[in-house]
């Protein structure tokens, strides 16, 4: 089953505020789909688009 999110949602999964959640929705910097002109995310996408920053942000050994 697919956990769908809401910004709200996701901005406390992300520890940022509302407003930064929507902005990156907005410019396509995280994965999300409008709905009825509210953002809606997969929690499965979101979590993949977290480990992938973090790996990118490990340093080089």
């Amino acid at each position: 089953m697919i956990d769908i999110l809401t910004i709200r949602e996701v901005a406390l999964l992300l520890k940022i505020n509302e407003k930064t959640a929507y902005k990156l929705a907005a410019r396509g910097e995280i994965p999300g789909f409008k709905v009825g002109g509210s953002w809606r995310f997969d929690r499965s996408e979101i979590e993949t688009w977290m480990h992938n920053k973090m790996r990118k942000s490990e340093p080089s050994k």
